[in-house]
C-alpha cells in the first residue's frame, strides 16, 4: 500500500481521484489548495502526488516545484482539464512522472497510478544499485585500505602492526584518539582487511543524534511506535548484516540506550523500538571516542560493563603533535591526493613552508592538516610554495599558527552563512552534483542539504 496525496480545488474531483487510489489499496490525503497540500508534507511522508493544473492559489507546476525541493522521492502526476503536450512538456521537465487528463480519468486514472508507482520502485531499486555498485568499486580500488593510512612514525607502525593482527577476529575493537586523528580510517581499515570485508561498512556518529531519535536510528522501529512513525524503519545494526558498525562518538549514547547495545554485544539480539520480534544481530562492532570513558565511568555516566565489552582491543592513536616525523608524508600525500582530484600540476612546498607546518601544534590534527593543504593549493598560482605562500599567519615567537579572520565588522549570521554555502558549493562540486553524496561529504542528512540548496538557491536549473 502505498500513501498518495491528492491537491485538487474541486471537490468533486478531489473525492473522486481520491476514492480510484483507495480503490487500488493505497491511502489518499486530500488537499483543498496548493498551500494546503504542501503543508502535509510537514508531517508526512507520500509515495505518489496527485496535482491539479489550474487553482486558484498556486498552479499545480508551482506546487511541483516547492514538492521536489521537500519531498524529492516523492513522485508526481500532473492532472488537468486544459491538456496540451506544451503543459506535458513542461511537467516532465521540473521532475513530474507522468500527464493525465481529466477527461480519460476513470479509464486511465488506475493505469497511470500503477505506471507510476512501478517507475518510483525501479528507480529506487536503480539507486539502490548506483550505491551497492559503488560500494564494491571503492572496496576494489582499496579506497579505505591502508592506502590512506599515512606515516611513518612509530606510533603508526604499532597501529597498522595491530590492526594488521587482529583484522580477521570478530572482537570489539575500540579507538580512542582527538578529533581528526584518523579513527574512521582505522576503522574502514579494519573491516577491510577483514573476513567481513564483502559486507556493509555502516556509520553511525552518535554525538550527533538526537537524544529522543538515538534507539530508532541503532535498532529501527515499528510503524506508529512514536510519533512520525509512518512506517516500519531498518536500524543501522540491520543494514550492518554480516558486516562492521562503526559506533562513531560512542561517549553521547545515552545511559538507557547503553543498556541495549550491552545486550547486542552480550547476546547478538535485539528488538525494534515498538516491535516484539527480536532480531539477530551478525555484525563486528568497533567504537570510536574522543573522550575520556574511564573518567566517565568513574563519574557515572558511562556503564562500566559496556566499557570493557568494548574495549576488548583498544587502539589509540597519537595527535599529530606527537608524530611531527608524519607530517611531511601526509603533506605529500594530500598535495597529490588534492592537486589529482582537481586535475591540476603537482604542487609542493619549499623547505620553510615545510618547516612552518612541522612546528605548528595541529589542534585539528590530521584533518586540519589536509584542509590546510587543499587551501594552499587552491589559493596558490605558483608550483612551489613557499612560506608566504601558505594561507596561515604565523608569529614570529613559537611558530604558533592562527586562521585569518574575516573582518569584524561583517554580521555573524552573514559571516556563517557565507562560509556554509561555499562548503555545499564544494562538496556538490566533489560529488559531481549527486546530492546523497555531497550529504554524505558534509556529514548531514539528505533532506537537510535540500532545505539548504533551496535556502542558498543553489543546485536550480
Amino acid at each position: 500500500m502505498s500513501r498518495i496525496l491528492v491537491i485538487d480545488d474541486n471537490e468533486s474531483m478531489r473525492s473522486a481521484v481520491s476514492e480510484v487510489a483507495r480503490r487500488m489499496g493505497h491511502e489518499a490525503v486530500g488537499a483543498a489548495t496548493g498551500a494546503e497540500g504542501l503543508s502535509r508534507l510537514n508531517d508526512q511522508v507520500f509515495d505518489l502526488a496527485i496535482i491539479d493544473y489550474r487553482m486558484d492559489d498556486m498552479d499545480g507546476l508551482e506546487v511541483l516545484d516547492v514538492l521536489k525541493v521537500r519531498s524529492p522521492d516523492t513522485e508526481a502526476l500532473i492532472l488537468t482539464g486544459y491538456g496540451s503536450i506544451e503543459i506535458a512538456v513542461d511537467a516532465m521537465k521540473k521532475g513530474a512522472a507522468d500527464f493525465i487528463e481529466k477527461t480519460n480519468l476513470r479509464e486511465a486514472l488506475p493505469i497511470k497510478i500503477e505506471k507510476v508507482l512501478d517507475y518510483r520502485d525501479a528507480r529506487r531499486y536503480r539507486e539502490r544499485l548506483d550505491e551497492e555498485n559503488q560500494y564494491l568499486r571503492d572496496e576494489i580500488s582499496g579506497r579505505y585500505n591502508f592506502g590512506e593510512i599515512v606515516g611513518t612514525s612509530e606510533q603508526m607502525a604499532q597501529i597498522l602492526a595491530t590492526v594488521k593482527k587482529v583484522a580477521g577476529a570478530d572482537s570489539s575493537v575500540l579507538i580512542s584518539g582527538e578529533s581528526g586523528t584518523g579513527k574512521e580510517l582505522v576503522a574502514r581499515a579494519l573491516h577491510y582487511q577483514s573476513q567481513r570485508r564483502a559486507g556493509p561498512f555502516v556509520k553511525v556518529n552518535c554525538g550527533a543524534l538526537p537524544r529522543e531519535l538515538v534507539e530508532s536510528e541503532l535498532f529501527g522501529h515499528e510503524k506508529g511506535s512514536f510519533t512520525g512513525a509512518l512506517r516500519q524503519k531498518k536500524g543501522k545494526f540491520e543494514l550492518a548484516e554480516q558486516g562492521t558498525f562503526f559506533l562513531d562518538e560512542i561517549g553521547d549514547v545515552p545511559l538507557e540506550t547503553q543498556v541495549k547495545l550491552l545486550r547486542v554485544l552480550q547476546e547478538k539480539k535485539f528488538e525494534r523500538v515498538g516491535g516484539e520480534q527480536t532480531l539477530n544481530a551478525d555484525v563486528r562492532i568497533v567504537a570510536a571516542t574522543n573522550r575520556d570513558l574511564k573518567g566517565m565511568v568513574e563519574e557515572g555516566s558511562f556503564r562500566e560493563d559496556l566499557f570493557y565489552r568494548l574495549e576488548v582491543i583498544p587502539l589509540k592513536l597519537s595527535p599529530l603533535r606527537e608524530r611531527k616525523g608524519d607530517i611531511p608524508a601526509l603533506v605529500e600525500h594530500f598535495m597529490r591526493k588534492k592537486c589529482g582530484e582537481m586535475n591540476i600540476p603537482l604542487k609542493r612546498l619549499t623547505n620553510e613552508a615545510m618547516d612552518g607546518l612541522s612546528n605548528y601544534m595541529w589542534p585539528g590534527n590530521v584533518r586540519e592538516l589536509e584542509n590546510v593543504i587543499e587551501r594552499t593549493i587552491v589559493l596558490s598560482d605558483d608550483t612551489e610554495i613557499g612560506f608566504h605562500g601558505l594561507p596561515l599567519a604565523f608569529d614570529a615567537s613559537g611558530g604558533q599558527v592562527v586562521d585569518a579572520l574575516p573582518d569584524a565588522k561583517i554580521p555573524l549570521n552573514k559571516t556563517l552563512d557565507d562560509l556554509e554555502r561555499k562548503l555545499i558549493e564544494r562538496a556538490m562540486q566533489e560529488a559531481n552534483q549527486v546530492k546523497t553524496h555531497a550529504a554524505e561529504v558534509l556529514g548531514i542528512k539528505t533532506s537537510a542539504l535540500y532545505y539548504k540548496l533551496e535556502k542558498y538557491g543553489l543546485g536550480q536549473s
